[in-house]
Parts: structure tokens; C-alpha cells; sequence
């Protein structure tokens, strides 16, 4: 079995009853009675609407007053190391701050793992190999890869756009770099055993020897390993903005990830943003539904886009498939993004795309403009996802220099999450993994 390190706790336990809860019969409380625990753990109520600004301020002064619990008797831990729900104290299990016993859907309680197979190639390049994975997926191929640094002296340069063409001068990718002058280029299997060509404004062009496909892979396929490094003379200016998006998907299915993000946004908001970030929600379904995409613009009112997000409930669906390419060429492909900012989605599903040519095409094309303009693509695979939905998100988030997120079963809330094929990881708080990737690409 996988080993799971855990890091759902942060000074003191989380309650025992929210690790615990499950069903679909409960009625959820109104977003506005969201939980907020000092370092993921104290007692405070967010109430109202609020703006971002304030709800910084809120969460700092709630950093800075940590809860005070009452010493519980001394009993043997449960194999996660809670302790049983039994010895807690009734005074503390009736504390104004503990959520009804009867909500599925508090904020802070969903869990999730994470995964950067950029950052672990040899691991992934190793899957190739023996077959345990296989792409393209959806028509999404990430296993040709050419990682570059760009760096200027000792400074990795944030923002950079890159090239990758071929011999005849083609243009075969292009991205950004990120926070850690990192960029990943893809070029497509016919290319191997060419010539093809780096390029960034103000260093030398990179010529780069692709080996030829390698005929005695172990039962899968060849997946080179080439880096390089480019140096840039002056340090082009930095983004001073972030834009943050949510696409989510908003069928039957995805009762408790609608209900977590109506009732989190607020927090997450609240922990990250700054007068230079601004956000969008933007909702999905599929063909036959009451609507098959449902976008909205960036704004830097948290009021506006808490107000959308509890508009939205889950219902429609009904086979597998969804409106994945549709949503994501509206977003990211015809999206309104900044040129000179940060910029990260995070598309929240459990489903697949539709197969076909014209829905792969949709999806490359998406997946190169989020790789051209810098968004970091976070995929986050809810429950009853298969196995064809991991390789399309993880082939998403590899080509667009991003984590793969998926849920998880330790929170005990909604239907069997599916074990991604990785290394060991840690089940952290969906909430904690969300802010943590925010940060890591904001300017």
C-alpha cells in the first residue's frame, strides 16, 4: 500500500467528527457560517460579506490569537494519531465554533494529495518505460519533454517567454517561465532524432540533439531526459499582478466540491489576496444541460464572486464525459488574461472530456495557450474519477508547469477517491494545497 504522510494538523487536532463525516442526506448551512481555524485549528466565524482586504486582516489577527482547547484525558491514539472521538470532552464538542454534527460539507474538511511530475521525471520517465502509464491522452502528449532554466547571474528570471521550433524553423512550443526560472517545452514524436532550437530574448539560441525514439523501451515508450540552462543578460521587469481562476464543474456528481468551494472561497481569498490579485469563477456541464459553460470576467470583489459561486448547484450530467474542452477553450483559449501577470486555474472535475478530433483539438490548443500565456493549469480530481481522467490531468498539468491535485478518502466525505499511480505524498487540506499553489505563482 502507498505510503500517506499526514499533515492535516497544525497545533492542536483537528475535530475528530469533521474527519469522520459522510452521507448525502444532510442539508449544508449557509455559506456564510464558514469555519475558519487559527493555523487551520483555532475558532472564528467569518460572517457576511466581506472584501478580500478585510479578510486578510481577519485572518492575520486570527494567526496571531491561536484557540486555547481543553487538555484531553490520555488515551491511545487511533492509527492516524487522532484520538477517538469518544474522549472528547463534551464541553468541547459542544463549542460554539464546532460545525453541526449532521454537515458533510464544512469548509477545511475535504483532503487531497498533490503531485509535480516535472519534478519527479525520472520517476515518470520510469512509468513510460515499463508501460505503467501510456499517452497521448485526449490527444495531450507530455512525454517528449525539454526543460529549461533561464537565469540572469545568481536570479531565476520569473515571466520569460520561450520557444521551441524546428529545423525548418517551426514553431513547435512556447512558454513561460516560472517563479524558479523554469520553463517545459514539448515537441511532437516525429521530432525525435532532429535538430530543434531553444530561443529567449537576450541569451544565445540552444541548439538541441533529440535522440530517436528508443525501439527497446521496456513494454512502453522512449521518454528522453534533456535540460538546459539559458542566460539573459538584464532582468527583464517582473509581474507585479496575479490572476487567479476556478473553472469547476458543476454536474450531479460534484455536490461536495460546489458546496467546499462556495463555503472556502471566502478564507482562501482571505489568506492570498492583495490589491494586485484579482479572480474569476467560471462553471461547466455538458451538452443538453441547463447550460453547457457559463463564464465571467476578473474582478477584485470577493463579494461578486461569492454571490456566483452560491448561485450554482449541482445537477445534469448523467454519462461520463463532460464539457471539458468546450470550458477550457473559453477559458484559456479565448480567455481575457493580462499579459504581464501571474496567472493560475484551477479546474476542479471528476469527469473526462468527450473523445473525437475536433474535442483533442480544442484540448491542444488550450493546453498550448495556457503554456504560451503562463497560466498554470492545476487540475483537481474529485471522487469516482478513472484512470483516463488522472493521465488527462497530469498531462495537462506537466505541459502547463503545474501540480496535480486529487481528493481524498481520509476525509471521509463524499463517494471513493481514486489512488493516483505516484510516488509517496501528504494528505494535506484541499484549503492548504489551494493557497499553497496560489502563493507559489503570485507575483
Amino acid at each position: 500500500m502507498k505510503q500517506k504522510r499526514f499533515r492535516l494538523l497544525a497545533g492542536c487536532a483537528l475535530p475528530v467528527m469533521l474527519l469522520c463525516s459522510c452521507g448525502s442526506g444532510a442539508s449544508a448551512p449557509a455559506a456564510d457560517e464558514a469555519l475558519r481555524p487559527a493555523e487551520y485549528s483555532g475558532e472564528a466565524v467569518y460572517e457576511g460579506d466581506f472584501s478580500a482586504e478585510e479578510a486578510g486582516e481577519e485572518a492575520a489577527a486570527l494567526d496571531a490569537e491561536p484557540a486555547a482547547f481543553e487538555e484531553l484525558p490520555e488515551k491511545t491514539a487511533d492509527e492516524d494519531g487522532m484520538p477517538p472521538a469518544e474522549v472528547i470532552p463534551e464541553s468541547q464538542s459542544e463549542a460554539e465554533t464546532e460545525p453541526p454534527a449532521d454537515d458533510n460539507a464544512q469548509p477545511f474538511v475535504l483532503t487531497a494529495g498533490e503531485w509535480n511530475d516535472n519534478e519527479n521525471w525520472g520517476f515518470f520517465v520510469n512509468l513510460i518505460h515499463n508501460g505503467a502509464i501510456t499517452f497521448p491522452s485526449y490527444g495531450l502528449d507530455p512525454v517528449h519533454r525539454i526543460a529549461l532554466q533561464v537565469k540572469s547571474g545568481e536570479d531565476a528570471v520569473y515571466n520569460q517567454p520561450v520557444t521551441l521550433s524546428d529545423s525548418d524553423g517551426n514553431v513547435l512550443w512556447r512558454a513561460k517561465t516560472d517563479r524558479s526560472g523554469n520553463a517545459y517545452l514539448f515537441y511532437p514524436k516525429r521530432a525525435a532524432g532532429q535538430t530543434l532550437t531553444l530561443h529567449t530574448e537576450g541569451a544565445e539560441d540552444i541548439a538541441c540533439e533529440v535522440p530517436a525514439e528508443d525501439a527497446n523501451a521496456q513494454g512502453g515508450q522512449s521518454a528522453p531526459t534533456l535540460s538546459f540552462t539559458a542566460e539573459v543578460g538584464e532582468k527583464p521587469e517582473q509581474p507585479k499582478k496575479t490572476e487567479v481562476m476556478f473553472i469547476l464543474d458543476t454536474t450531479g456528481s460534484m455536490g461536495d466540491e460546489i458546496t467546499y468551494l462556495q463555503k472556502d472561497f471566502a478564507a482562501i481569498a482571505g489568506e492570498v489576496s492583495n490589491e494586485n490579485m484579482t479572480f474569476s469563477v467560471n462553471f461547466y456541464k455538458d451538452e443538453g444541460d441547463e447550460y453547457v459553460t457559463r463564464c465571467n470576467p476578473f474582478t477584485d470583489d470577493v463579494k461578486e464572486i461569492q454571490k456566483l459561486l452560491n448561485q450554482e448547484y449541482a445537477q445534469g450530467g448523467g454519462d461520463e464525459p463532460e464539457a471539458v474542452a468546450q470550458i477550457l477553450e473559453e477559458t484559456i483559449t479565448n480567455g481575457s488574461w493580462s499579459d504581464d501577470t501571474a496567472k493560475i486555474a484551477f479546474l476542479i472535475f471528476d469527469a473526462p472530456p468527450h473523445t473525437g478530433t475536433d474535442t483533442e483539438t480544442k484540448l491542444q490548443r488550450a493546453i498550448a495557450s495556457a503554456a504560451e500565456r503562463g497560466v498554470h493549469l492545476v487540475p483537481v480530481v474529485a471522487s469516482n474519477a478513472a484512470r483516463e481522467t488522472e493521465l488527462f490531468g497530469r498531462a495537462a498539468a506537466i505541459m502547463t508547469n503545474s501540480n496535480y491535485v486529487f481528493l481524498t478518502d481520509d476525509s471521509g466525505v463524499g463517494d471513493s477517491h481514486l489512488e493516483p499511480i505516484i510516488g509517496d505524498y501528504d494528505v494535506e487540506l484541499l484549503h492548504d494545497i489551494i493557497v499553497r499553489n496560489i502563493r507559489e505563482v503570485a507575483a
